[in-house]
Order: structure tokens, then C-alpha cells, then sequence
């Protein structure tokens, strides 16, 4: 039994709990993948993996938590249904863990929750409806609901049976990659972050633990300075499944205790991220699932490998994976948009088109602009979007224009 296993108080759950919940939730959560990732070990300089719990029943990790939570309820606990509030993994992840175990499930989503997640959760039987902007705020609706109908709370992420369910992920991470030296987990609420360092640390204290959240719904790095749970007076990020205002208390104390550290990603290295993620590994991962990935990327040099980010789900909006594409590409150099000034003649668009050819840059989409107060009399400017293959390769393109007398505005 290690130090931290004995001084686990005030932390309710350990590591009796999670192996208890392994068991419980054999034959319904499935072994994921941990795949060796060698693009990201070239890019980071440390042995990567990939722990693909994108690939889990209802693609996430909460159905862990979920069949752990619901299956612990009493008969008459049962009779009285469940409810949840999620932007939609931990709905799926109750909604399915309801129907196996025959249970009634109502779900409150905030509006404006990916169609995929809203759809799936309907098609595992529960009933949905719709609250709020932010899980947080569907969070409240779903707890006067609770009061009012006696419907049993199935919080997504402040509970012990929900932290020892997710911490499940903790001890297959370790029997898969013992010789992992650091592990970053995806954070909003707490619950997986908690329950993995649980596992990991009461098992293997010598693996840092780090979590990971999005810098525009990061209410971890203020929290642990105060010492308590504080909540953001607001949020803003595309990675909805970890935008949680306040850390849940039962997690905070385990976090608390058991992680290393928190880093917080930027937008652009999250979108990168995703892009990397489908281009390189052939693995589509929502948002909130790849920001582990962004952290090898954006902090690279600061972790001792092997390192092994997990990857927390692949539920996306196609809508929303479009734009994270586009943005992915814009943030990799992908794409450049410019403002050309070109001589007002008859041949000098084919030239300026002639010369971003010799440079192979793909040209995506031409405007002409007359009326500028920027232009000479004899000038016109074309704003000109153009694929490009790296960032390098957009610096060649505008050192190559500038180098011909073009004036060029990014």
C-alpha cells in the first residue's frame, strides 16, 4: 500500500473503489486502444502514446463513471429514474448505462449541444431537454428537477461512484504502459482527471499526472491557488465537453492531493491538435477529447516520456469539425488569407496569379476591391485565400510577392 493510499483522507474514494468499479464494469466498458504514436514523439522528442477512449461505447470515457454510479442505486432509487445535465457525453454515457439497467433517464442539455450527442442520447432511450448555454446553468434545471420529481441526480463528475467508475481508465493505462513517465488527462469538472491520478498514484507515485484544460474554461489553476472550488464568471472555448464553470468538491479534493499539475491550451493549439489527431492518426476526436494532444504540442520540451495523453472522446458536430478543420489549417499555416495591391491593367491579376503558381500555392478563392482609400488611382486590391503547405511555406509566398513590388497585407 503506498503513502498515498494511506493518507487518502479527505479524498472518499482509493484504490479499493476503482478496482471494485473494473469489475463492475466488465462486459459493459470497453478496453480501449493505447496506440504508440510516432508523429507525436517526432514532434514532442518524447515517446508518445495515445489512449483512444474515443473509441469507448458511446465515445467517451463516461459511460465508466455513469454504469458505476446508477448500478450502485437501490431498488427504489431505481423506480424513481435518473436524471442528468451534460452538453452531451455523460448524457450518452447515461442514457446507455439507464437502458441496461433498465432504468428510466431524463437529461437536460445546454442549448446548442452538438446534433450527434443530442440524437444518441435520445436513441439510448432517454428523454431530452434543453437549458441553459452552459452545462453548469442545465446543471440547475436538472437538480430542481430532482427536487421536484424525486428523480435521482447523476451528476457528471461530483460524486465518488462517478470519480472510482472514471478512474477504471487510471489502472488500464498502467497495464498497458508501465513505463509511462507522464500522464495528461483532458479537465473540466474533475471527475476522470481524479479518478485516473487516484489510480495511477496509488499504484505508481513516480508518473506525473497532469491535467489539461482549455484556456477559455480553465477554473482549475485559480481554484487550487485559493485552495477551494471558485467558479469563472464565464467561459469561451470550442471544446464544450470540458466548459465546466466550477470544479466539482469531491474531485477538487482528489485533484488537490493527487495531481502534479495543470496547463492550460489555446484555441489554435486545440484545433491543431484535432487536425493532427485525423491526419496522422486516423482518429477523430472532438474537441474537449484532444487537448492532451494540444499540450504535447504547445508545452513541448516539458514532460519526461514516455507520455501518454488521453484522449477523452470523439463526439463532434460534423458542422463544428468542419470549422476546427478550417481553423486547424489556418493555425498550421495551412491557410493564408492576403490583401494584394496590383496594378489596375488588363493582364494583372493572371500575373499576380502567375506568380503565387510559381510559388505552388493553391489559390482557394479571388476578391476585387476598388474603392479603398489605400489605393492609388491606378491600383486595385484583390484579397486572395490561398492553401499553402506549412508555415514556411506561407513566408516564401509573401517574401516571394513582396520581392516582386507587390504591397501585401495579411
Amino acid at each position: 500500500m503506498s503513502q498515498h493510499d494511506v493518507d487518502r483522507d479527505p479524498v472518499e474514494v482509493g484504490l479499493r473503489e476503482i478496482e471494485a468499479a473494473r469489475t463492475l464494469l466488465e462486459g459493459v466498458a470497453i478496453r480501449t486502444p493505447m496506440e504508440e504514436s510516432r508523429w507525436l514523439t517526432s514532434v514532442t522528442g518524447a515517446p508518445a502514446y495515445l489512449k483512444c477512449e474515443n473509441l469507448q461505447r458511446t465515445g467517451s470515457f463516461k459511460v465508466r463513471g455513469a454504469y458505476t454510479r446508477i448500478a450502485g442505486l437501490s431498488a427504489e432509487e431505481r423506480a424513481r429514474g435518473v436524471v442528468a445535465a451534460s452538453a452531451g457525453n455523460h448524457a450518452q454515457g447515461v442514457a446507455l448505462a439507464a437502458q441496461l439497467l433498465g432504468i428510466r433517464a431524463t437529461v437536460f442539455m445546454p442549448e446548442g449541444a452538438p446534433i450527434p450527442k443530442e440524437k444518441a442520447t435520445r436513441g439510448y432511450g432517454a428523454e431530452v431537454v434543453f437549458h441553459g448555454r452552459y452545462v453548469d446553468q442545465a446543471l440547475i434545471a436538472a437538480q430542481e428537477y430532482a427536487s421536484e420529481t424525486g428523480a435521482v441526480l447523476i451528476h457528471p463528475f461530483d460524486h465518488p461512484d462517478i470519480v472510482a467508475g472514471q478512474g477504471t481508465l487510471g489502472l488500464e493505462i498502467l497495464d498497458q504502459t508501465p513505463e509511462a513517465a507522464t500522464v495528461l488527462v483532458p479537465t473540466g469538472g474533475g471527475g476522470l482527471l481524479a479518478g485516473v491520478a487516484i489510480a495511477i498514484k496509488s499504484l505508481r507515485p513516480d508518473i506525473e499526472v497532469v491535467g489539461v484544460q482549455a484556456a477559455g474554461a480553465a477554473a482549475y489553476p485559480a481554484s487550487l491557488e485559493q485552495g477551494a472550488p471558485i467558479s469563472l464568471d464565464s467561459m469561451s472555448t470550442m471544446a464544450d465537453g470540458i466548459a465546466v464553470g466550477r470544479p466539482g468538491d469531491v474531485p477538487f479534493r482528489a485533484v488537490s492531493q493527487y495531481v502534479d499539475r495543470i496547463l492550460t491550451v489555446s484555441e489554435e493549439s486545440n484545433s491543431r491538435a484535432l487536425l493532427s489527431l485525423m491526419e496522422r492518426a486516423k482518429l477523430v476526436v472532438e474537441p474537449a477529447g484532444a487537448v492532451a494532444v494540444a499540450a504535447l504540442l504547445e508545452h513541448r520540451g516539458s514532460f519526461t516520456g514516455p507520455v501518454v495523453a488521453v484522449l477523452s472522446g470523439g463526439n463532434i458536430d460534423p458542422l463544428l469539425l468542419g470549422k476546427v478543420i478550417r481553423h486547424g489549417m489556418a493555425a498550421a499555416g495551412r491557410y493564408l488569407a492576403l490583401r494584394v495591391c496590383i496594378p489596375d491593367v488588363p493582364g494583372g491579376l493572371a500575373q499576380l496569379m502567375t506568380e503565387l503558381a510559381t510559388e505552388q500555392a493553391n489559390v482557394l478563392e479571388v476578391v476585387h476591391e476598388r474603392t479603398s482609400p489605400s489605393l492609388n488611382l491606378d491600383e486595385v486590391e484583390v484579397h486572395v485565400q490561398l492553401e499553402t503547405r506549412s508555415e514556411e511555406h506561407a513566408r516564401l509566398v509573401l517574401a516571394h510577392l513582396r520581392g516582386r513590388g507587390y504591397r501585401v497585407f495579411e
